[in-house]
């Protein structure tokens, strides 16, 4: 049994039926739990359904990386959010570990951006010239500095390579360890193996989640089901270009650290940890629901490891896996109300930033079911602008 099914293996299906709680939220992943944990904070009696078992889909499988951020110059609402949740991933770090002396890995360890190609410097060189005037820094380095600060990482095959000193990582699963956790400590029921059908609906609102546990009343809803939504949505009468992204990744372990910092070339990256293992990802694929690993996507990963640190040949290949991520068209997540319905509410398509925008997302939409003006406008991530 693994840790998140220890942790729910308490909350059985036959306890469900004709619980009355303030909010129900559909969908145990990063998002699900952790607008959770913030409800519960403000005193709520929340209940989580999940279809299979929390905190094992795309927030397990991803890399936990964290960019960097200036909430004191961020603008823009999706700036806005990335900031507030960076600056909020620093706070909750240190409150799960209190509530539930659980370490989730957080911490700022600086990132590299590499190119290989004049394309990928063209690409990064954007990248930092439009986050200066938000001063965030990617700093281009010299070749005799880059040496220094990761002498592992092979040189000769780049054309460029930019710090980030502001990144940062947690490791996935040890976070959502201790978000289960700290739900449970606090009262949240957290509910495995249930299946969200349908809803009733009566004058505007909804008044019961159809369930392979039977009909589950509450205050307010929420669907957080990750790639999973759209069926739910479409339910409600809300058709959104949501669709499912894998991405496969790869965990290598070595008997030394090879790397201090994260290396991102393009949409790929390899995240060192500090008991030696190291991360390899991440593919970008259309591939429906089907969650198998390649070899052609685990070889590519493996050459790009290779490439750029010559010593990780050697490594162990410990294990590898994928996720779904869920896409919407403009690559925006959905945050809002569902209207016309009066008390239900979305929270989905985040795509490769679940984990890193998921306290925000939980501030902002604790914040709106309260009644509360939020923080961070949310019309840019409203679930009608389709």
């Amino acid at each position: 049994m693994t840790a998140a099914a220890h942790l729910v293996s308490a909350y059985l299906p036959s306890r469900v039926p004709g619980i009355m709680h303030d909010t129900l939220i559909v969908g145990g992943g990063v998002i699900g739990l952790s607008l959770a944990y913030e409800l519960v904070s403000r005193g709520q009696r929340v209940m989580v359904v999940d279809r299979s078992e929390p905190a094992r889909e795309a927030s397990w499988a991803g890399a936990g990386i964290l960019p960097p951020e200036n909430v004191a110059t961020a603008v823009e609402p999706f700036d806005r959010l990335g900031a507030m949740s960076v600056e909020l991933h620093a706070a909750w770090a240190e409150r799960l570990r209190a509530e539930t002396g659980i370490d989730n890995g957080f911490r700022r360890c600086g990132a590299l951006y590499v190119a290989r190609s004049a394309a990928d410097c063209r690409a990064v060189e954007t990248l930092a010239r439009t986050n200066s005037p938000r001063q965030v820094e990617y700093r281009l380095l010299e070749r005799a500095e880059l040496t220094r600060l990761e002498p592992k990482l092979n040189a000769v095959p780049l054309q460029g390579a930019w710090l980030a000193a502001g990144e940062c990582q947690i490791r996935n699963p040890r976070h959502l360890k201790a978000l289960l956790a700290a739900c449970l400590a606090r009262g949240v029921e957290i509910v495995a193996g249930v299946e969200t059908y349908d809803f009733d609906q009566h004058e505007g609102r909804l008044t019961a989640a159809i369930t392979s546990a039977g009909r589950l009343a509450a205050g307010q809803y929420c669907i957080a089901s990750g790639a999973w939504s759209r069926r739910l949505l479409n339910r409600l009468g809300m058709d959104v270009p949501l669709v499912p992204i894998r991405g496969q990744i790869v965990l290598l372990v070595s008997r030394t650290r090879l790397l201090e910092r994260i290396v991102n070339e393009g949409p790929r990256y390899l995240v060192p940890r500090d008991d030696g293992r190291t991360l390899v990802g991440s593919t970008e694929e259309e591939a429906g629901f089907d969650k198998r690993t390649t070899a052609a996507g685990i070889g590519g990963l493996l050459q790009l490891a290779i490439d750029l640190v010559p010593e990780l040949a050697a490594a162990q290949v410990e294990r590898t896996w994928s996720g779904l991520r869920p896409a919407t068209a403009d690559r925006k997540p959905i945050i809002g109300r569902m209207p016309p319905l009066q008390n239900a509410y979305v929270a989905t398509g985040h795509f490769r930033s679940g984990l890193t925008l998921s306290p925000g997302t939980a501030v902002l939409l604790a914040q709106l079911m309260a009644g509360e003006q939020p923080s961070v406008p949310l019309e840019s991530f409203s679930p009608d602008r389709y």
